[in-house]
């Protein structure tokens, strides 16, 4: 196996639609591989796909080994980007040494895992038996893991291809869940002189709300709301607010519709302006591109009612963004975040999607009860779900040993050990599969979970180069 095979693979992998909860075609595509390299194959009701290579000739006592990457991959792009990702390729450049999809998410997180699996598979490399597990919607609630069922595979020791820090090895994971909240508002007549607007925070690079939560990225529904709880001084209705998409993955686009005076419209227009100023400045080093703008719209739909309204911006205005705690163990690791995802005018009713992560079960929930109080306040009706268990360090385990001696071996130096502000569907495996020793290590992508995805290059051949003597050299 070699980087350019593993390459080949993904650059396939990114003309299949593979949309959480929409894996049918990458299933299919995973079911026919096996059948053309003549590789047992199961599929579960779920819809995880486990293809197995038995052991080479001289290899029949080697430890079965299991490697896992999801078959989802977040789907995000770029507003006014006119694109499908159910039936178009993802359109990717190769450009100073990173591959990169510009207006979307390139899909390498994990589509580089299941790509590293299959060159492995299709190889000629002598192996002890390999068995390759491919999840489903890991993205979304990693329903996959939760659905696996005991004898699915038989190995137990699991490497998990879904880490994007090429050098690093991860034996540790937050867990996680989803806060929703939803309220059903009124609405009243368009108030007579008045025009609509459009306001927007937009620009901003968005990103993996775990791996990113600490890099002082623009969440634009929080920006949104700032500015609109400033001007709730002025005279202005609020018809609808819009932003933001998947739990996972920080807000990169957020916008209101407001009708005005049509005599006051230039001033919303200024003031507009001085806070796309403001963001310019606040974020002039971590989110550079950040801005807002204020343009004339038309709107068929009537004004929410001023209390709703208020009630409203205050409330997503009040509910915590960002990090909420640094390890103490750990220097460098988030502990315990919430990131503020989506908020959506369905109808009469308002429905705002977070997302909480903590590598400690008490804090989460904590964090979690703090969200709901904060719409609580505000009469919203509050639901958590998805929740997910964390992945605690196992320093002295065996495959941790194994992966550190090769890479010190191929490289010269130490990879850093780490634990990750993310979820790895790890947590869920040891929870079901209590004997499993597992390590999560990949090649380096950047922007994961919004569009400017990108994979380095050179990374990956460190990558492919550390796999292949791990499981080539495995006993």
């Amino acid at each position: 196996m070699d980087s350019a095979t593993v390459l080949k693979y993904f650059q396939e992998i990114t003309h299949i639609p593979r949309e959480s909860g929409h894996e049918g075609p990458i299933t299919e595509y995973l079911q026919k591989f096996a059948k053309d390299h003549n590789l047992p194959c199961k599929t579960d009701k779920t819809g995880n796909v486990l293809i197995t290579r038995p052991a080479s000739a001289g290899k029949e006592d080697v430890p079965a080994l299991i490697l896992q990457a999801h078959q989802d991959m977040v789907c995000e792009k770029n507003a006014g980007f006119d694109f499908d990702f159910h039936t178009q390729p993802i359109p990717y450049e190769i450009e100073d040494g990173w591959m990169v999809a510009k207006n979307t998410t390139l899909g390498a997180d994990d589509g580089i895992g299941i790509a590293a699996c299959l060159a492995l598979l299709a190889s000629d490399l002598p192996l002890g038996k390999l068995e390759c597990l491919f999840t489903i919607s890991e993205e979304t609630g990693m329903d996959g893991a939760f659905a696996l069922e005991p004898g699915f595979f038989e190995a137990s020791t699991l490497i998990n291809l879904d880490s994007e820090d090429e050098g690093w090895m991860f034996v540790g994971c937050a867990g996680g869940l989803d806060t929703t909240a939803s309220f059903e508002f009124h609405r009243e007549p368009l108030r007579k002189g008045y025009k609509t607007l459009k306001v927007s925070v937009c620009g901003g690079q968005g990103g993996h709300s775990g791996d990113d939560i600490n890099k002082g990225r623009c969440n634009a529904v929080r920006e949104l709301v700032r500015f609109l709880f400033t001007e709730l001084q002025y005279d202005f209705q609020l018809i609808s607010i819009e932003g933001g998409n998947k739990p996972n993955a920080i807000t990169r686009e957020a916008h209101a519709i407001l009708a005005v005076p049509a005599d006051e419209a230039e001033d919303m227009v200024a003031d507009v302006k001085a806070f796309s100023d403001i963001l310019s400045a606040e974020y002039s080093t971590s989110d550079p591109q950040v801005h807002a703008v204020c343009e004339p719209c038309t709107c068929e739909d009537k004004p929410i009612e001023e209390g709703d309204a208020s009630n409203i911006i205050a409330t997503l205005l009040a509910c915590p963004h960002g990090v909420e705690r640094m390890s103490a163990d750990i220097p460098g690791l988030v502990e315990t975040s919430t990131n503020l995802a989506a908020v959506h005018t369905e109808g009469d009713m308002i429905k705002v999607i977070t997302n909480q992560r903590s590598s400690v079960v008490s804090e989460l929930h904590a964090l979690a009860e703090r969200v709901e109080a904060a719409f609580f306040l505000g009469s919203f009706d509050v639901e958590h779900h998805g929740e997910y268990p964390g992945w605690k360090p196992n320093l002295k385990s065996h495959i941790l040993e194994v992966c550190v001696a090769s890479y010190k071996k191929l490289f010269g130096y130490d990879p850093e050990v780490k634990a990750i502000h993310a979820g790895l569907e790890c947590g869920l495996f040891l929870e079901k599969f209590p004997h499993l020793d597992m390590i999560s290590f990949g090649p380096t992508l950047r922007g994961v979970h919004a569009p400017g995805e990108k994979l380095e290059l050179a990374s990956l051949d460190k990558f492919v180069a550390h796999l292949n003597d791990v499981v080539v050299n495995w006993k």
